[in-house]
């Protein structure tokens, strides 16, 4: 079957490379065309496909002739996306693993592959494939690309064209010394109008100091930190801002995210789709939460109103709209422990019928008062706007006076996807925000979201977050506008690139051609341009001390200060490359580690690593602890100081060491202080010898160290099996 096979494709190879030139500018037979690229790929790539017993390829014809090709074996498979002219664009192989998987709950292990092989075999990948005129720069993915319990290295980034970079991205990964999967985007598929020339016209400080300009800062109230009630002043960006660039040949600014911003619309008006929310389904009360008895139960309590009584009054408020609307179900819902709130909500669901098409409003309200505590609805887009941007204002401003007057939010900001009038747009409503002030400076954190609908007024969508107990910073003594701005704009450098901007289409380049005959207006197009970059994120300028203020959410990688000297600073580094560890800046080797610790260590083994000291997630950790084996939720005693025996026991139950050590007196260890350990931690004893996680003296009833529990978690996963 095999032979027969490479026989046919040869022959077919054979013929479409003797094609003449004349025949190859003439359309092509597809089947000829076919054998061309699969050559070209082998070619390019040296694959050995004798191996496999069958071989498809198809063709897709969008902007440029795309063919996939699929080979199929017994227990592998190769799949191939590439370019006529046999530029590979997308790379997936696939053999069975004759080891067994390991699930999500197990216990992972350290990959087995050096790092370099896998490296050099990306880089000859890349080698291949890439064209001239491109490179890229093997940039580690999110922990380093290290994967716990697999042997493979990933690394992804930006495309280098003509010796700057792009906004074309890629992926590869390598699997024991082979690659895996690649994926790149190329500038026939990503964009119209080709790579432009690397050479500016433009100065880069002209660029920088037109870029700069539109940088626009506000004095605002944040939280000093997520989860409290201080909130402190920092100048932040202006809500809503847009991201410029400049053209590097012809020196225009171009507002970025009002273009992009007409390009999905025109998406959305070529592909039909009117972009309403998703249609849910109705929901019948036992899908609430509560069974039918349940929410017959919570009416009957004392104080909750019945739903006719919450329908009443809701369709005597002219500004939910409610007239031709019909109550089609509700559903009576205690409030989440987690929202720190008490009581009950009741959500009520309407609908109409307008020209064949389905209104929805669904309106939260608190089943004891009938406050309104949101508004959600759908409508389809295209139904034409009746009201103006500001008569909508004027109608949410109206509503929140009569809503909540005690409160009194001011207009923050409309959302930035009215960067583009309605008319234009099409959408059925008008989103505005209102944020809460204190001594006169916006705390956005406190806001109002209201949705006002376009054809009528209505309130279309009302959301709201506030907390009454927050305390605010003394506005004294801030620095001034012009300072913050100085400084917010030293973090930016000034950095020429190709990057992909949408751009009107011409009826001139058939390609563009293609796109207007479906009625898109825009596509992206790779431009050479002058942007603002840098390497870190910031979130704004402390107002009092004028300082740049990172942002702590970025998930950088696990960096330890205090580890000089520490017998465990290996073993802590190694860990830490893989994500495991602590989220903070040390790991304090040398104290003491309590049960909780150790569970925020084995949480990281699957998950993003904790800082010990935050309280978030310590009850999900607990469960994945649970999951892991690590501990019985009896045994739960979260600020317990773990001796080296505790830590030896729960890291081998983890790993599944538990039923063999627990045989009893089948073992033999020539620990120093063998004759202290107690007989039912022989077996821990012994195995921990074994593994490498104990010498010499064993010490189980000594408290361990942060740095021992984790060389000991490195010792288990260095086992082999």
């Amino acid at each position: 079957m095999k032979r027969l096979l490479s026989l046919a494709l040869a022959a077919a190879l054979l013929a479409a490379l003797a094609l003449p030139a004349a025949a190859e500018e003439a359309q092509e037979a597809q089947d000829a065309r076919l054998a061309k690229v699969t050559a070209l790929v082998k070619g390019a790539l040296d694959l050995d496909t004798e191996a496999y017993e069958s071989f498809r390829g198809s063709l897709t014809e969008d902007l440029v002739p795309q063919w996939d090709l699929s080979w199929e074996g017994e227990n592998r498979s190769l799949s191939i996306s590439a370019l006529e002219d046999g530029a590979v664009v997308r790379f997936y192989r696939w053999e069975s693993d004759p080891t067994p998987d390991q699930s999500r709950s197990a216990f992972p292990t350290f990959p087995e592959t050096a790092e370099a092989a896998d490296r050099a075999a990306a880089e000859d990948f890349l080698a291949r494939v890439l064209r001239d005129g491109e490179r890229v720069e093997l940039e580690r993915e999110e922990n380093g690309g290290l994967s716990l319990g697999s042997s493979g290295s990933a690394w992804s980034g930006t495309l280098v064209l003509n010796g700057l970079p792009s906004s074309l991205h890629y992926s590869i990964r390598v699997e024991n010394g082979l690659v895996e999967h690649f994926d790149r985007d190329a500038p026939e598929t990503a964009a119209v109008g080709g790579v432009p020339s690397p050479d500016a016209s433009v100065p880069r400080d002209q660029a920088g100091a037109s870029l700069k300009e539109t940088l626009k800062l506000n004095l605002e109230y944040v939280f000093e930190t997520p989860g409290e009630s201080r909130a402190v002043l920092r100048y932040v960006p202006e809500a809503g801002a847009h991201e410029f660039l400049v053209d590097a040949r012809t020196g225009e600014r171009m507002d970025l995210t009002e273009l992009e911003e007409r390009m999905r619309r025109s998406y959305r008006s070529a592909s039909g789709g009117n972009g309403a929310p998703g249609d849910k389904a109705e929901m019948t009360a036992d899908e609430a939460g509560l069974t039918q008895a349940e929410l017959e139960g919570v009416q009957t309590l004392e104080g909750v109103l019945s739903k006719e009584e919450l329908d009443q009054a809701l369709r005597a408020e002219s500004a939910y709209g409610l007239r031709g609307y019909s109550l089609t179900s509700f559903a009576y819902q205690p409030r989440s422990k987690d929202s720190g709130e008490t009581g009950v909500d009741c959500e009520l669901r309407y609908t109409r019928s307008e020209n064949g098409e389905r209104l929805r409003r669904n309106i939260t309200v608190d089943a004891k008062t009938g406050a309104v505590r949101a508004v959600w609805s759908s409508a389809p887009y295209g139904r034409g706007a009746k009201l103006t941007e500001d008569q909508a204002r004027e109608q949410a401003e109206v509503y929140l006076k009569a809503l909540c007057p005690d409160r009194a939010p001011a207009f923050y900001s409309a959302p930035d996807s009215q960067a583009v009038p309605l008319r234009e747009k099409k959408d059925p409503s008008y989103l505005f925000r209102f944020a809460r002030r204190e001594n006169g400076i916006f705390f956005p954190a406190n806001l109002y979201e209201v949705s006002i609908d376009a054809s009528d007024g209505s309130v279309y969508g009302l959301s709201v977050t506030w907390d009454e107990d927050v305390t605010f910073q003394d506005p004294k003594n801030v620095i001034s506008p012009e300072a913050a701005l100085e400084a917010w704009a030293g973090t930016y450098e000034t950095a020429l690139a190709y990057r992909s901007v949408p751009r009107k289409l011409s009826k001139a380049d058939p390609v563009q051609a293609k796109l207007l005959e479906r009625d898109q207006e825009y596509s992206y197009a790779l431009l050479l341009t002058y942007g603002l970059e840098r390497e870190e994120s910031y979130t704004g300028v402390d107002a009092k001390t004028g300082r740049p203020l990172r942002d702590s959410r970025e998930s950088a990688p696990l960096a330890y200060t205090d580890l000089a000297g520490s017998p465990a600073k290996a073993d802590i580094e190694k860990l830490a490359a893989y994500g495991v560890g602590f989220r903070a800046d040390q790991f304090r080797p040398g104290r003491t580690i309590t049960q909780w610790e150790l569970v925020c260590l084995a949480y990281s083994l699957q998950n993003t690593a904790l800082d010990p000291e935050e309280e978030e997630r310590r009850e999900s950790a607990y469960y994945s602890a649970y999951r892991l084996g690590l501990l019985r939720p009896a045994e739960r005693n979260d600020g317990a100081v773990l001796t080296r025996g505790d830590v030896t026991r729960m890291l081998l139950d983890a790993a599944g060491y538990g039923p063999a050590a627990r045989l009893g007196n089948i073992y033999r260890c020539g620990y120093e202080d063998v004759a202290s350990i107690p007989a039912e931690e022989l077996g821990y004893a012994a195995l921990a010898q074994a593994l490498g996680l104990a010498s010499g003296t064993y010490g189980g009833g000594r408290a361990a160290t942060r740095g021992e529990a984790a060389s000991m978690l490195c010792r288990v996963l260095e086992r082999a099996f």
